[in-house]
């Protein structure tokens, strides 16, 4: 007799876990996005048990919160919270950068420019997530290279939690036609990188974050003066 084989409760969690991770780097699953566990675990085809162990780790990892009346909703970021993480993220990826760019190779390098090249081809396709996601596989090349892998893992734990903000930016950028993070600063840090040069690594990375930041501190200022005026 042929049975099929269960799939233990912890992978079963992993799974359902990794399911609203991707929708949330998708942005199918934007900040304030209500989570509830009977149509996710409908949606998944599982029973409620792993969907609930999911959400504490989502909580965990700072991608849900639990919300009075609400539930469990996708983790948001104030414009206070937001502008903190983004200076955090200059101070470690400047240097990450700098540390990478001394020690990455030419074969690291070479690693960069495929992922600069898709980074433009998504764009060009008009997928802002597939860029976003180049971008960051661009950048992870470089900050590994330095060694550390504690600082890399803290970065990406930060590029986590404001992931929804980064997509709104990318969004903002295009439709302003400002195409430099995308076009500019890309192959620019590539070639920093080829030509071990940490400090403009550094400085090109930290220039890059502060065009990020200012894009989405407009929009999200925007976004709270017409709610305040609808109040």
């Amino acid at each position: 007799m042929t049975m099929t084989k269960v799939v233990p409760p912890s992978l079963m969690t992993d799974q359902v876990f990794t399911a609203i991770e991707q929708a949330i780097m998708s942005g199918e699953m934007p900040a304030g996005y209500r989570l509830r566990i009977r149509d996710i675990a409908a949606q998944v085809g599982t029973s409620v048990m792993p969907v609930r162990e999911a959400f504490r780790r989502l909580e965990e990892a700072g991608l849900a919160e639990r919300v009075p009346n609400k539930g469990t909703v996708v983790k948001g970021l104030t414009l206070e919270e937001l502008i903190h993480v983004y200076d955090v993220r200059r101070l470690l990826e400047a240097e990450a950068a700098r540390q990478g760019a001394r020690a990455i190779s030419a074969a690291g390098a070479e690693t960069m420019q495929r992922h600069c090249e898709q980074i433009l081809t998504a764009v060009s396709d008009g997928d802002l997530v597939g860029a976003l996601d180049a971008d960051e596989a661009m950048l992870e090349t470089l900050y590994r290279a330095s060694g550390n892998p504690v600082l890399t893992d803290l970065i990406r734990g930060l590029w986590r939690r404001c992931r929804a903000y980064k997509i709104a930016g990318a969004r903002r950028a295009v439709e302003e036609s400002d195409d430099s993070q995308w076009s500019l600063y890309p192959p620019q840090i590539v070639e920093a990188a080829r030509q071990n040069d940490q400090r403009a690594a550094a400085a090109l990375t930290e220039e890059s974050l502060h065009s990020a930041s200012r894009r989405i501190q407009t929009l999200l200022e925007k976004q709270r003066a017409s709610v305040s005026q609808q109040d």
